[in-house]
């Protein structure tokens, strides 16, 4: 909506239709009562029942009596009906049931405006309805385009709507479908899903929100089944009488108004009143605009706001995006997942009133500051920001948190009880939570800024983003459109589900919210969601000037929403909206599970499914084969770099290790190689496959990409356990803290130095622990601290969380209690100098970041492959062109060769290539000039093609042009 800011002001929109025009033709219409909305106390308003025409019974209609199941009375199940939601009304036409009716039975649908709906004994039948329609089933079957838009229900019955009815009226009422047998008793009614005919009939791409002009403020709401919808104006945050209830104005499902530019600076909340399923009634539901760009504290009321106000630009804003970091391709890509009040909660180097919030990312000399610096000095290009739009169970007034103090803490051993439980005790009262539990998305959230009321929040993100780009690093917002934190009409956190409930959030086959994501799923698939969604992208872009989003859970979102999306971004130019969208990178979870798995609401943005769109997938196939298992199997199996068969630890990992061991080996290789679906390698059994070709232990195909930037390559990320505390997990308890750290930095070179989007959690070049906490989204600042002052990688700082962690706590609790696992200072100035190099050779050639799969394909070889090959070594090579010879086309300047060789053995390696024999390779510079001495042990033989690798060390060599 941000690019209709600009367009002329809609004038007041006409009155809704009545039920005067519900139909002209009065067959199978049963006697009614004037329809009345509930009427605001303090103006006036239209209703349904007004100038309406006399509706007439038909004498045709058999009389309707509720038969129980056996008996009468009426069981509680067939009255409980009504709190179901079986029947779909799909189209104008056609509403769809999995019902029969048999030859002789009989289908109708009833409508009551006041939600009077009741099922009774005797021959009362369904009482408390306005009007009733019968309904004759469509022999045909749903409709083709029915069937694609619902897949999960296209084995349903198909009943036509008589072609008279006027539904829009309807659908402002409570429905109820129900099935009569031969003798007129009910065997069945349920109430109606409308997202179908709500999409044929109300889809609309005209303004929403608040749009400014020249003179006045217009509220755009769209609400097609509210009966009436006020907005209340208060001139403060909270308290206080409304300065003004104004009453909206609907034309079709839009309802509107306008207001004095006096407005500005002021909140509004809107009052919709409309049928709620959940609760079987008419109610008035207090809600927040969809659209708010602006909050009071924790979302209590939306403020009127002005983006485009130069109050709320930063100095230099306007040229913000002429002045963003370079980025030639997504292929130069590389991101470094963050969590805003992770950066400086616990930097002492930060102001007290700015650490944790948007302004510490404005500093030009603290720790943090210091650290990103060098990052994006050694090339890192993206900092990844975990959600920071508007979510809930933070409280945006930070007078309000409760914390713990940390000296008391401190006091406990590394491996007790009590740290935990003294964190816990508070930790829905803190200032700490990851943020996946959105309320409002295209607000930011109020906590991270120094007032949460009024536009702090506005300029001060904008501050933040413009000060990342100055020291070179690109922001990506963590977004979360898959569910909702709240629904029904009475939480103060929902806000959707209030304006048109049962609408937004995705329902199962009995009407009830699908919960397989967290809780409250979205549904993309309907037209208003998914334009929502898009909506809210473009707003990130043009008034925040963001430059990437990660999708959570990606793969509940549509595929074609995800297009959408993307090519809308894409389309943004400086010249028009003073951004250029094609530099904008998208990014998510793929994962296919839940309702919408195999492609159950329609084709979902999956690994699998989003193949040649350019959108990036987290490829957990590299991850679960570094580490080993996967997050959910068990906590001690071990993978590539954490000793399995080389080094093994107490887990019994039975006769079958060193299979184990080279498939991992072959699914690293694919993700090396951008997990490409058509790149074509030598397996483990020596037979050359296809990525798609390798199956994970589940038979999933482990390429899934058809370029490189579809494929994000992670070891490690906000959820599970860090890195260091996995490794220190998986491995044998006797090896060293030395070993650990260097298994730590193996298993970051195999992400750095793949081919495909690098993904990096803070704190990897750290050490990071959360004292091996798996899941610290709400373990506050205790389990989440992150030092730049590099004196502590915050392990040893008690058992993590009962909750989450209690099952692990026997293996946890004596390698915390165990002194020799803690890293010094000096392991972690050394991690940060391993990881630093990284980047500096990722970025020192082009041949690291190639931009097709062709090219991939063409220049990436993997050797030491096949049945002989050395347990736990990986050997790539990258060849480039010359100028001189016809072939591969020059890209690099420097290097025409390199080679990576990967020892995860706990000794040193010896590789002979007879393919690589009488090169000119050398170590790497980067490597050379290194602190680390037993890198430098590296030695490539020219005459024999032999390379020996140091343990545990990624050791890459180079063939300069000058040979």
């Amino acid at each position: 909506m941000l690019l209709l800011r600009s367009s002329p002001f809609l004038h007041h929109l006409p009155t809704p239709t009545s039920l005067t025009s519900i139909t002209s033709h009065t067959h199978h219409l049963q006697p009614h009562f004037p329809l009345r909305l509930p009427v605001p106390t303090t103006t006036t308003t239209t209703t349904l029942s007004s100038q309406r025409h006399r509706l007439f019974p038909s004498k045709s209609i058999p009389l309707l009596r509720c038969s129980a199941l056996s008996s009468s009375p009426v069981t509680s199940q067939l009255k409980d009906s009504l709190m179901y939601s079986r029947a779909y009304w799909v189209s104008e036409s056609i509403i769809a049931w999995d019902v029969d009716v048999g030859i002789n039975g009989s289908l109708y649908l009833f409508a009551s405006e006041t939600a009077s709906l009741s099922i009774t004994d005797g021959d009362y039948g369904i009482q408390g309805h306005d009007v009733k329609f019968k309904l004759e089933e469509d022999t045909h079957g749903l409709p083709q385009n029915v069937m694609e838009k619902f897949p999960h229900i296209k084995d349903y019955r198909a009943f036509k709507v008589p072609p008279s009815l006027d539904a829009k009226v309807l659908l402002k009422c409570q429905l109820a479908v129900a099935a009569f047998d031969d003798v007129g008793k009910c065997s069945n009614i349920t109430g109606l899903q409308l997202p179908g005919i709500l999409d044929e009939l109300f889809s609309y791409s005209g303004p929403l929100g608040a749009v400014y002009s020249t003179e006045a403020i217009a509220l755009f709401l769209w609400a097609p089944t509210a009966q009436a919808v006020r907005a209340c104006i208060y001139k403060d945050s909270s308290g206080g009488s409304p300065l003004e209830i104004v009453q909206l104005e609907e034309t079709k499902g839009v309802w509107s108004t306008k207001g004095p530019k006096s407005w500005d600076g002021c909140y509004y909340v809107y009052e919709v009143s409309v049928y709620h399923p959940s609760t079987l009634q008419i109610v008035k539901c207090h809600a927040n605009d969809p659209y708010a760009r602006g909050l009071s504290a924790n979302g209590g009321r939306t403020l009127f706001v002005d983006l485009d106000s130069d109050t709320l630009k930063p100095d230099g804003w306007e040229k913000l995006a002429l002045e963003k970091p370079d980025l030639l391709s997504f292929s130069d890509t590389s991101i470094y997942e963050l969590h805003v009040r992770d950066f400086s909660a616990s930097d002492l180097t930060v102001d007290n009133e700015f650490r944790g919030g948007y302004l510490a990312f404005t500093l030009q000399d603290s720790a943090g500051i210091r650290h990103l610096k060098k990052l994006s000095d050694a090339g890192l290009t993206h900092v990844h920001l975990l959600p920071a739009f508007q979510f809930a169970d933070v409280d945006d007034e930070k007078e309000k948190w409760k914390s713990v103090d940390t000296e008391i803490l401190e006091k406990f051993s590394p491996d007790s009880a009590e740290q935990q439980a003294l964190i816990t005790a508070i930790q829905n009262s803190d200032g700490y939570n990851w943020g996946y539990n959105p309320v409002l998305w295209g607000v930011p959230k109020g906590s991270y800024a120094s007032n949460p009321n009024g536009s702090c929040r506005v300029i001060e993100f904008r501050r933040m983003v413009k000060a990342l780009n100055h020291i070179g690093l690109r922001v990506v917002l963590d977004v979360v459109y898959n569910h909702l934190h709240a629904s029904g009409p009475y939480d103060e956190n929902s806000v959707l589900d209030k304006i048109v409930p049962g609408y937004y959030l995705r329902r199962n086959t009995d009407g009830f919210i699908e919960n397989s994501t967290c809780v409250n799923n979205t549904a993309s698939e309907h037209f208003m969601v998914e334009r929502l969604i898009i909506d809210d992208l473009l707003h990130w872009v043009v008034n925040y000037k963001v430059d990437g989003f990660r999708f959570d859970l990606m793969g509940h979102i549509m595929k074609r929403t995800m297009m959408k999306a993307k090519d809308a971004i894409s389309s943004l130019t400086k010249e028009k909206n003073g951004v250029d969208g094609s530099s904008v990178y998208i990014y998510g979870e793929g994962w296919d599970f839940g309702e919408v798995a195999r492609n159950g609401r329609g084709v979902n943005a999956s690994q699998v499914n989003l193949s040649g769109t350019g959108i990036g997938s987290f490829n957990d196939r590299i991850r679960d084969a570094i580490l080993g298992g996967s997050p959910f199997g068990h906590p001690l199996q071990q993978g590539f770099v954490t000793g399995l068969l080389l080094q093994p630890n107490d887990h019994d990992h039975g006769t079958a290790a060193g299979e184990m061991l080279a498939a991992s080996k072959d699914h690293i290789q694919v993700g090396m190689a951008a997990n490409l679906r058509d790149f074509v390698l030598t397996n483990c059994l020596g037979k050359e496959v296809k990525g798609s070709e390798v199956l994970t232990h589940g038979s999933a195909p482990v390429g899934f990409a058809s370029n490189p930037t579809e494929t994000v390559n992670y070891v490690s990320a906000h959820d599970n356990e860090t890195l260091f505390d996995i490794i220190s997990l998986k491995t044998p308890m006797e090896i060293s803290v030395n070993e650990r750290c260097w298994i730590n930095h193996l298993a970051t070179s195999i992400i750095a130095l793949s081919q495909g989007i690098p993904f990096f959690h803070a704190g990897d070049e750290l050490l990071r622990s959360k004292s091996m906490d798996r899941d610290s989204y709400n373990s506050g600042d205790w389990f989440n601290r992150l030092d730049f002052t590099y004196n502590s990688n915050n392990w040893g700082v008690g058992l993590p969380p009962k909750q989450k962690n209690e099952k692990s706590w026997p293996l946890i609790k004596p390698r915390l209690a165990d002194p020799s696992f803690k890293p010094q200072r000096s392991h972690i100035l050394a991690a940060v100098e391993n990881f630093s190099n990284l980047l500096r050779i990722r970025y020192s050639s082009p041949l690291f970041r190639l931009r097709t799969a062709t090219a991939i394909q063409e220049r990436v070889r993997f050797h030491n492959t096949g049945p002989s090959s050395i347990p736990g070594v990986i050997v790539m090579s990258i060849e480039d062109g010359h100028e001189s010879q016809h072939g591969l086309s020059q890209l690099d300047p420097i290097y025409s060769y390199i080679v990576v060789v990967i020892n995860a053995r706990p000794t040193e390696v010896s590789f002979t290539s007879p393919a690589l024999r009488a090169k000119h390779f050398e170590l790497h510079p980067v490597q050379l000039m290194s602190t680390d001495e037993v890198i430098k042990a590296s030695t490539y033989e020219e005459s024999t093609g032999c390379f020996v690798v140091p343990s545990r060390r990624t050791s890459v060599f180079v063939e300069p042009r000058k040979f």
